[in-house]
């Protein structure tokens, strides 16, 4: 077995350019944004050829088949190489504008208001 047949996912995430720091890609890890193969993934956690990885940020995922493990970063034309991408298109920017946004320091919402929250999301 070659020593760069599995790497590290916090290693693997920040090498291919998911995650700007080491350090973020392993906070993303421990606080559960990151999954292997449907998995939740701890930052230790290896990742071969073949596995598929998710990366929730900012609300959406983002889904990537490893095709190439690397241990070191590398530039971004190397690092789009090292994965697949599956991620499917954001949606459309009328469906993300019609999410609600309360003003900062108005507390928790009434129960009206949450009532009202809830049928515009369709719950």
């Amino acid at each position: 077995m070659d020593p760069l047949s599995t790497v590290r996912v916090d290693s693997w995430t920040w090498a291919v350019r998911l995650f700007k720091t080491r350090s973020l890609a392993t906070a993303a890890c421990r606080a559960g944004h990151v999954r292997v193969n449907g998995d939740r993934a701890k930052a230790a956690q290896s990742v071969k050829v073949g596995d598929e990885v998710r990366v929730r940020s900012a609300g959406f995922d983002t889904i990537v088949i490893v095709t190439r493990v690397v241990a070191k970063r590398v530039g971004a034309a190397v690092a789009v190489e090292c994965y697949t991408d599956l991620t499917p298109p954001p949606p459309p920017r009328e469906e993300v504008a019609l999410l609600p946004i309360r003003d900062r320091g108005t507390g928790r919402p009434t129960k009206r208001e949450r009532r009202e929250l809830e049928e515009l999301r369709g719950h």
